[in-house]
């Protein structure tokens, strides 16, 4: 059984201030404690056009694209924290995940998804949480083979959950983030044994 199995950890967002950031950073500090090999990611750093099938048709993924594809590859999990925009996903976490699951020439269908395990977190100012957003996100993932754990959490009231320092101070929230990413640490090492 790997000892450090690697995780790709990432927010659907790229507002500088997300809580979803903040949130992921603390789950990543988790994943480490629990014996993870990390790599915290952020979409700001691979931006990438709206996905059209004309502009994939004539110039193939875009190059922040096939970064991203590269980066998934290398990860045998994921740890995502996803916005809840009107009641759905991010349109960032979308577009992501479109260009991404694009069948590349020389490898097989989905091979950024395929046979990965995935932990899901949601940080949002209202009172639900993210919860909406969550099963929107475990449907897409499943349907591109991706195993997502049971276990979810969402983060209400999210503009009260952090410190000036971007700490998480609920001990309740700290507790509920340690056990999804304990359990996807725990599967990920399991299914990859």
């Amino acid at each position: 059984m790997p000892t450090k199995p690697p995780i790709l950890a990432f927010a659907g967002s790229t507002r500088s201030a997300s809580y979803n950031k903040l949130l992921i950073r603390y789950a990543a500090e988790v994943a480490e404690e629990e014996g993870a090999q990390v790599t915290l990611a952020d979409l700001r750093d691979y931006p990438m056009p709206l996905y059209d099938g004309d502009l994939e048709a004539s110039s193939g993924l875009p190059e922040n694209a096939l970064k991203f594809v590269e980066l998934m590859k290398s990860h045998q999990g994921f740890l995502i924290s996803c916005p809840e925009y009107n009641s759905a996903i991010s349109a960032v976490l979308k577009n992501t995940i479109d260009w991404t699951s694009r069948k590349l020439p020389d490898d097989p269908p989905l091979v950024a998804f395929r046979y990965k395990t995935a932990g899901l977190l949601a940080a949002t100012p209202g009172s639900l949480g993210g919860i909406r957003t969550l099963v929107s996100v475990r449907t897409i993932l499943g349907n591109l083979h991706v195993y997502v754990i049971p276990q979810q959490y969402g983060l209400a009231q999210a503009a009260n959950a952090f410190d000036e320092g971007g700490t998480l101070i609920d001990e309740t929230a700290r507790a509920r983030v340690q056990t999804v990413v304990k359990q996807l640490v725990e599967v990920t090492c399991r299914l990859n044994s």
